[in-house]
């Protein structure tokens, strides 16, 4: 039941962050933000939410995971709210401080460490790989339903309604966590942080690659797309549906194939080809290019998250996990956050290959660093 009930709240947030992602850029634009002011308030909400996740790790560990959790919906509710009803530059920037603005990911924001946490305490550690898979296919299957409802937004009355209904779901979010047994709480000592020396040199790596993330989120390409090619959210909506659909395949694929060539394999020889193909997209002369570069890089690109999150909770104590997350998602979130502010900068100067050459080269050279410096580092499951 507690697993359903978390599986739950997982995949409505990420059908709204589906739609959000997809929305949130044009969104801003038709409420009167320029390039660079939608770039800030997507790098802000980035920031916001890896950082978040530092502060709700240690509420978890003081008031408990579920309370950490529904706070966390209170604050998506809030979110929507802002941007359904705000048309003043300062409030719409400020709408990412929440954390919850889900313009890139659905594991980045304060309820991914707690959620993570509990996870991997609810299931054998044999079975750990797997789970984590079936983690994130729940969040990609309702995700791509998300962004293929985005499709049916036509003006801003339109998108300000789906953020209206973004606030709903955070609403029903905070309540499903308050259902969940105390089992759900650690049983360790209460302890949100540990030494975080061995996960050093990994979330300087992971800092890397989410720099580059932060050059090519999903809301940075839909409005590329829309910039570069005019295309209208009755086409990125279900571009982002089957960019979604192929991500959630791409998940359950990862943790079979984690199983049987490791975790830090499956996370490096997944994600280089797709960031080839990433510094391939700004060449493409049509739509139609393009969009086949971006289904292609999307297959691979995301297969090495089910396995980066099975790794980090595997290589500290239980207690320790929930602060782990954090530690390593702010450090991800942190630089993923310049990212979007770059790029909308890049955008606006019709520097249209920049974000994509700067974020696929960054990303290359994370998937070396990480090969070389942890392929005989295994899991405490893999040894």
């Amino acid at each position: 039941m507690d697993r359903a009930l978390l599986l739950g709240a997982r995949g409505l947030r990420a059908f709204a962050f589906g739609f959000s992602a997809v929305l949130i850029g044009v969104h801003l634009e038709r409420r009167g933000l320029s390039p660079g002011l939608i770039g800030l308030t997507l790098g802000i909400g980035l920031a916001a939410a890896s950082l978040s996740g530092l502060v709700f790790a240690g509420l978890a560990a003081r008031f408990g995971r579920r309370r950490a959790l529904a706070l966390a919906g209170l604050l998506m509710g809030l979110t929507g709210l802002d941007l359904a009803f705000a048309d003043q530059p300062v409030l719409l920037v400020a709408s990412g401080l929440t954390g919850m603005l889900g313009a890139a990911s659905v594991d980045l924001g304060p309820f991914a460490s707690v959620e993570q946490a509990v996870l991997a305490e609810a299931v054998p550690p044999a079975g750990r790989n797997l789970a984590f898979g079936r983690y994130s296919l729940t969040a990609g299957l309702f995700n791509a339903v998300g962004g293929l409802a985005a499709a049916l937004a036509s003006g801003a009355g339109g998108s300000a309604a789906f953020f209206l209904l973004y606030a709903a779901i955070g609403v029903v979010t905070a309540v499903l966590p308050l259902l969940m047994s105390p089992r759900v709480e650690t049983s360790g000592r209460p302890a949100a942080f540990g030494k975080f020396r061995p996960l050093a040199g990994l979330a300087a790596l992971f800092a890397l690659d989410s720099l580059g993330g932060g050059f090519v989120a999903n809301a940075v390409i839909a409005y590329w797309l829309h910039v570069r090619f005019g295309v209208g959210v009755q086409t990125l909506g279900p571009l982002f549906g089957a960019v979604a659909v192929l991500q959630a395949v791409s998940y359950e694929v990862s943790g079979r194939l984690s199983v049987r060539f490791g975790l830090i394999n499956t996370m490096v020889f997944t994600h280089l080809p797709s960031n080839i193909l990433l510094l391939l997209v700004p060449f493409s002369a049509t739509l139609s290019w393009a969009i086949g570069l971006l289904l292609a890089r999307f297959a691979l690109s995301q297969m090495d998250v089910p396995a980066r999150q099975a790794y980090v909770v595997s290589i500290v104590p239980p207690e320790e996990r929930a602060g782990a997350v954090a530690m390593t998602g702010a450090v991800r979130g942190v630089a993923q956050s310049f990212g979007p502010v770059l790029a909308g900068l890049a955008i606006g100067a019709a520097s249209f290959g920049l974000p994509f050459f700067a974020g696929g080269s960054l990303k290359v050279v994370y998937d070396i660093g990480l090969l070389a410096g942890f392929r005989n580092r295994r899991a405490e499951h893999e040894r």
